[in-house]
């Protein structure tokens, strides 16, 4: 396991770098900020585990510092560990399961089991680590143990941090923090130490060489009383002159600077970093962790909440203290100051929206499709839907239920449509555009399970458009190209008469998409005789989609593939595989395209942590590295444009650049690796191959009169529809009151 430890580290370290090039930073000193690992890579290991620390350093900044909350045993050995209480990170409880005590620690009453109550012998020869936040992964739980303070600092780590929350506990317990720090600093460097006591600190001017360690003032929460002066910290932040007396700096929760509202929406920052600054103290944020939302404002990109305290236009923390420093990492050295920054023209990879900004407005939407553009997106998407009476718009299914509040205006339209979908629902055929003009959008988030809503406060912004004022809107904004998506097509000609492929070729020719070679146009269908409708304009690239997760596309296959597609997108399972949340391998698909030179496009990425294998490190951008970068895709269609964006303008989105820190693609079953092999989730059985069957579909059927009324399909609404149902309906009235008269005659009437 320790070999398999090893050669990831040598990996990674392989293509990291040393520091960043300098930059103009709004620190205290002008210096880059440093990025501070609680308990190494916490957010994905067992915290201040021997891989959490070793990941850590591999991972991150040359710069990183690594962060020790300091506990004391009962035989004054300090280790590692943020709770006092050592149950919810262990499994203490197992091992002495009638050791449960309680303790008074500022004024309150605390149960659980202490290291104080065992000697360093006790702990280390049978407790192990666990994870403590149920979210994260639990590969290997039971298989680690307790790290002392020596052991994190003889990892040399470039700077190590050790905070004392619990001073006078351990005073009164007759345990001395003051001499365990004096001994260890005869010995060994700390950089920092900081405390939420003002005594403790104080008690450390005289022990500490401050030229070597600095003293760090931690707050806590606002209303929680400070043990010392018996003050809500808050009071205590009104006095920073008086904390510079004893300490060079602050560390506070990152709402201290940025307050959020009570919908979860940032507020107007405070003046806690430029009045720190302004007395000469250092400013450090801390609570930072990809998987523990923070603001809406931030889309669920951790990246983006970093360069919300170190990249804005008025300030920069000096230093941030995170469970995920790989990402802080990013953050610093890859992404701030980079705003302004172009793409690369060589080898560009695609941003492709998916229903426009969908993880920021209700998908399909005029608001989605404009954030999409200000996003960067290169290709702006339509799945085209028919109305009843022939309009064409767009949705990402004929389903409305799950984008509107159809089920509120039109609940006795609701119909199933095994072709389709297995369960009921609304469909966009059974109304007339004009209803579903009354509909309300809604933002709904496609992992209903995962409790993480999107965007609360645009829910129900923004309106649905015709494909015709899409198209508008595209020319007019000047994209790169569009995407227009066709399904169902063979169902709507035979069951609803109506002509998907009609309304569509229509509206790119009164466009005049057909004819201009500006913007690309890409039809997207999962029907390969939808594709073939379009062969006769060369300028349109086709793409097929393939949703059904596979394996392997043997060469026969990707040679019936060339004969429709000039692309394929794919599900992101059928190129990186993944069982219990980490990646397992990746398929060969993406290169037996390319061999055919066919493109290839993942879908669809989405920021959400949940959406995210552990060992991408529940950060989008890793993830949008290991397609990029590793795979080689030509284009990411995501909910989330922004984010792809500002990694492709990223110096660090080129692997062969010589930048001074690299975003690493991950190895696909290398944290696997370094778990125990009777941990191990059942090994699922690959996707299958796709076959040839698989991808040639039936000749599309003719229209059929089933629809009740058709419209121009390129156009909107017209005054008087035409209706060739009841035409015929008409036609069959007459005959068959001529059949009814040759009868009567023929009786004798």
């Amino acid at each position: 396991m320790i070999r398999c430890l090893f050669l990831f580290s040598l990996l990674i370290l392989s293509t990291s770098a040393q520091k960043t090039s300098s930059q103009t930073w709004q620190t205290l000193n002008g210096d880059q900020p440093v990025v501070i690992a609680r308990g190494g890579f916490s957010g994905l290991f067992p915290e201040s585990s021997q891989f959490a620390h070793q990941i850590a350093l591999s991972t991150s900044l040359s710069s990183v510092i690594l962060y020790c909350n300091l506990q004391l045993t009962k035989d004054s050995v300090g280790i590692c560990q943020t709770d006092i209480r050592l149950d919810n990170s262990t499994n203490i409880a197992a091992v002495f399961p009638k050791s449960q005590k309680t303790y008074t620690i500022n004024g309150e009453n605390v149960q659980g089991w202490f290291a104080l109550d065992y000697t360093s012998d006790q702990l280390f020869n049978n407790v192990t680590l666990t994870q403590s936040i149920y979210s994260r992964p639990s590969l290997f739980d039971g298989t680690l143990p307790l790290s002392t303070v020596d052991d994190a600092i003889g990892v040399k780590p470039p700077g190590f941090w050790l905070n004392v929350q619990y001073d006078a506990f351990y005073t009164a317990n007759k345990l001395s923090v003051s001499s365990f720090i004096r001994k260890t600093t005869r010995f060994m460097g700390i950089n920092y130490i900081s405390s939420p006591e003002i005594g403790f600190l104080k008690n450390m001017n005289g022990i500490i060489n401050k030229a070597k360690t600095k003293l760090i003032f931690r707050f806590l929460d606002a209303d929680a009383v400070e043990p010392t002066t018996k003050q809500p910290y808050s009071s205590i932040l009104k006095d920073l002159s008086s904390i510079k007396s004893i300490a060079s700096g602050i560390l506070v929760p990152k709402e201290y600077i940025w307050p959020l509202s009570k919908d979860q929406y940032l507020l107007t920052p405070t003046s806690v970093v430029a009045d720190a600054h302004k007395q000469g103290l250092e400013v450090y944020a801390s609570g930072f962790a990809n998987d523990m939302p923070g603001s809406y404002n931030y889309s669920y990109d951790p990246i983006a909440e970093y360069l919300q305290f170190v990249d804005n236009s008025e300030f920069s923390v000096d230093g941030v203290l995170t469970d995920f420093p790989p990402t802080a990492s990013e953050a610093i050295a890859c992404l701030a100051h980079n705003k302004n920054a172009a793409r690369p023209s060589k080898g560009k990879i695609l941003v492709i929206s998916h229903n426009g900004a969908s993880g920021v407005y209700p998908g399909s939407t005029d608001l989605a499709y404009q954030q999409a553009v200000d996003d960067g997106a290169d290709i702006i998407d339509c799945s085209v839907q028919m109305s009843k009476d022939g309009v064409a718009f767009c949705l990402n299914s004929a389903d409305l239920l799950g984008s509107s509040n159809a089920m509120t205006s039109f609940m006795s339209r609701s119909t199933m449509v095994p072709e389709i979908q297995p369960n009921s629902g609304i469909f966009s055929f059974d109304l007339t555009w004009s209803e579903i003009q009354t509909l309300t959008p809604q933002l709904t988030s496609p992992l209903p399970n995962s409790g993480l809503a999107r965007n609360p406060a645009n829910k129900n912004q923004g309106k649905f458009i015709t494909l015709s004022d899409f198209l508008d809107f595209a020319k007019a904004k000047a994209v790169s190209g569009i995407l227009i998506d066709i399904e169902n097509a063979a169902y709507l000609a035979s069951k609803k008469g109506l002509s998907i492929i009609d309304a569509v070729t229509a509206a790119l020719s009164n466009a005049t998409f057909d004819k201009q070679a500006t913007q690309q146009v890409m039809i997207q269908s999962d029907d390969t005789s939808v594709l073939s409708k379009f062969k006769n304009v060369p300028a349109y690239k086709r793409v097929l989609s393939i949703k059904e997760i596979i394996g392997d596309v043997p060469k026969q296959t990707v040679e019936e593939i060339k004969k429709f597609a000039d692309a394929v997108n794919l599900p992101r399972s059928s190129i990186v595989t993944t069982n219990g949340g980490f990646t397992t391998a990746f398929t060969t698909v993406v290169d037996e395209l390319h061999a055919a030179n066919i493109s290839a496009y993942v879908s669809v990425l989405r920021n959400e942590y949940v959406a995210i294998a552990f060992d991408l490190f529940s950060d989008p951008v890793v993830e949008l590295a290991t397609y990029v970068g590793r795979i080689g895709i030509d284009g990411v269609v995501t909910d989330y444009p922004k984010t792809a964006d500002a990694y492709l303008r990223s110096p660090c989105s080129d692997l062969n650049a010589k930048v001074a820190y690299s975003i690493l693609p991950a190895e696909a079953g290398a944290l696997l690796g370094l778990a125990e092999p009777e941990v191990l989730p059942p090994a699922e059985a690959p996707g299958p191959p796709l076959t040839v069957d698989d991808v040639v579909d039936p000749p599309l059927p003719q229209v059929s009169s089933a629809n009740d009324s058709t419209a121009d399909p390129a156009a909107g609404p017209v005054q008087a529809p035409r209706s060739s149902g009841r035409a015929n309906a008409a036609n069959m009235g007459l005959y068959l009151l001529g059949i009814l008269l040759i009868s009567l005659l023929s009786a004798g009437y």
